[in-house]
């Protein structure tokens, strides 16, 4: 939305915006307008929600009727049919948050934090037929602070990527870019998250459990198990105690009433706040007196 909001800003002629269909959502599974429709629709703007795409004659003819000089392409989450590519002259320009080829996928914000980088970016580049394979326009880093999970940091990005989208359509205009093609042998993907990338393994490093943590917010989440239920960890914190010889999983309550795990390293992961399956969020002491925890039980068996 930041994008959309940034072409209106500098005046841009957004002859129609193309977004997915509304969907059910919540407990009532009312169907939900996106945020882009409803900037859209306060603004007066054409709108299409098509199912489909890429054998979608309507649309076809639509867009081709518009002639756009540039398609925008902001986490769409459909594949851009080769018809649509070679439609606007300066082709389909798509902001996407890593510093490609880094992170080619769905899911790039999320996996840049859970595998511990410290920076991460924008890239603009020209859709071509693969995964975020196209030539790059211009690119922009972002630092990824130590606190940072999915998000906080993902509104940022999507701030800045809007500007330099703003930056990009200006320098097409002057024909001012040189479009870059990419090193595919630096590429790394991110694909798209499951539930089974939530589940904590005690045996990675403690650093490592909590950058995932940080990157799968606010699903999958982190999660293990506890006297045979799942149990959801929603906030956790590393620390620097010595290494403690212990099986990974292992609980120790300390003299503060602390509720800590030994992990893979042997190295230690504070858990602050916790739910039991079918039970309520509480904080560690809570959880603690309420099951009458001790040092030596094992979380995920």
């Amino acid at each position: 939305m930041p994008t959309l909001e940034r072409l209106l800003a500098d005046e841009h002629d957004v002859a129609l915006v193309v977004t997915q269909p509304d969907r059910p959502q919540g407990r009532g599974l009312q169907l939900t307008e996106s945020p882009v429709k409803q900037l859209a629709l306060s603004r007066s703007l054409p709108i299409t929600q098509p199912e489909k795409i890429k054998n979608n004659h309507a649309f076809r003819a639509q867009l081709e009727a518009i002639a756009p000089e540039a398609i925008i392409v902001v986490a769409y989450g459909r594949i851009v049919p080769p018809w649509m590519l070679e439609l606007p002259r300066h082709g389909n320009l798509n902001l996407h948050a890593s510093l490609l080829p880094k992170y080619r996928g769905a899911a790039p914000i999320q996996w840049a934090i859970a595998n511990s980088e410290t920076v991460t970016g924008n890239t603009i580049m020209r859709i071509d037929e693969g995964l975020d394979t196209g030539d790059i326009l211009l690119m922009r880093e972002m630092p990824i602070a130590p606190d940072d999970t999915s998000l906080t940091l993902a509104p940022r990005l999507a701030a800045m990527g809007a500007d330099l989208m703003a930056e990009t359509l200006l320098a097409l205009a002057r024909n001012a870019l040189t479009p870059r093609r990419q090193d595919d042998s630096q590429a790394s993907l991110a694909p798209i998250l499951s539930k089974a990338d939530g589940e904590i393994d005690w045996k990675r490093p403690a650093k490592q459990i909590h950058d995932r943590f940080r990157g799968f917010q606010p699903w999958p989440g982190a999660f293990t198990s506890f006297r045979g239920k799942k149990l959801t960890v929603h906030a956790c914190h590393l620390i620097s105690d010595p290494a403690f010889d212990a099986e990974p999983g292992t609980t120790l309550i300390d003299h503060r009433g602390d509720l800590s795990v030994v992990c893979g390293d042997e190295q230690f992961l504070t858990i602050d706040e916790l739910q039991l399956e079918g039970k309520k969020r509480v904080t560690a002491a809570q959880f603690i007196s309420g099951y009458r925890l001790k040092s030596g039980e094992l979380l995920g068996r």
